[in-house]
Formats: C-alpha cells, sequence, structure tokens
C-alpha cells in the first residue's frame, strides 16, 4: 500500500496530504534576507554588483569638496596618481570622450584644482597638472574615504576581515580582465 503523502488525488493531480500549494522559486529581483546566499552564478553576480555599487555610492560621499562631482573627482585623482596628462590620454582612461574631458578639465581649472601647461619635450601638447589646491583636496579626500571604511572595517570580526582581504584580491583580478 503506497504512503500517504506520496499518493495522489486523481481529480487534482496533486499529493493527497497537502495543505497549500507549492510556490514557485522567487525570481533573482526578489529581495532576500541579509546573509541569504543566493545559488546561481547570476543571482551572485546580482549581489555582488549591488554590494559593490552601495559601497561605492557611500565612499564618493566622503569626499573634502562636496561640489565637485564623481567624474571629477576620478579625473583630478586620476592626474594626481599619474602626473601630468594630456586631455586625449585623460579622456582614454576615464574612458569618456575627449570633448566630454574638456569640460570636466574645465570645471576642475575654473576651481582651482588643476592647470594647463604646455609639455616641455612637445610644444604642441598640452597637460594637466594638479595644482597645490588640487592636491591638498585629493589627500583629505582619500583620508576621509580610508577613515570611514577603516570604522566599519574594524568592526568586523577577524574571519570576515580575512574573507574582505581575499575577496579584494579576487576582485583585483576580475578588474585586470
Amino acid at each position: 500500500m503506497p504512503d500517504a503523502t506520496t499518493t495522489t488525488s486523481a481529480a487534482a493531480n496533486t499529493p493527497a496530504n497537502t495543505t497549500a500549494p507549492e510556490r514557485p522559486a522567487p525570481a533573482a529581483s526578489t529581495r532576500r534576507l541579509p546573509g541569504a546566499r543566493r545559488s546561481t552564478l547570476a543571482e551572485q553576480s546580482t549581489e555582488l554588483r549591488i554590494a559593490v555599487m552601495r559601497l561605492s555610492r557611500r565612499l564618493r560621499q566622503q569626499r573634502s569638496d562636496t561640489e565637485m562631482s564623481g567624474s571629477q573627482f576620478s579625473t583630478l585623482g586620476r592626474i594626481h596618481s599619474e602626473g601630468p596628462l594630456t586631455i586625449g590620454r585623460l579622456a582614454e582612461l576615464e574612458r569618456v570622450t575627449a570633448p566630454s574631458m574638456n569640460r570636466t578639465v574645465n570645471c576642475l581649472v575654473d576651481a582651482g584644482y588643476v592647470t594647463r601647461r604646455t609639455d616641455d619635450d612637445d610644444r604642441r601638447k598640452v597637460l594637466v597638472e594638479v595644482t597645490e589646491a588640487g592636491d591638498t583636496t585629493v589627500r583629505e579626500t582619500r583620508k576621509r574615504r580610508d577613515a570611514w571604511l577603516a570604522k566599519r572595517y574594524a568592526a568586523l570580526d577577524p574571519a570576515d576581515r580575512e574573507v574582505l582581504a581575499r575577496a579584494t584580491t579576487i576582485l583585483g583580478r576580475l578588474l585586470d580582465q
């Protein structure tokens, strides 16, 4: 004789002892509880993207000049890190058009964060370089961002900090692909 949980009702073609219909699996866009594991690569990728974007947004809020746009600070930071660059090279590095980069640089020049100068080796080239005010802004912003993140990082237990240390390496590899 078959078990009651495995028999089916002829009328409904469903298990006889079922009290509620089965629900379909939640869609990828369904919100899950914090810490819930996603099962598919697509779901895991979505969770990673959301977490990275939220962290990035919070870090971008930590800056010394709140009037400066994100793209302006990114450009200023790039020049600060790499040294004097042409508009064309800046546009290439920031993945925007040269006219768009020219507008961004104009804003930074107007704010006193960068200057334009002629290249000593090739007088036809114009280089964009950071001023003292730009240097101060970049250093102060990075200091604020590091402090914001360090405070939250210190509150984690050592095992979570180790996971994030490994994740940092893995994210770097993702960016290099």
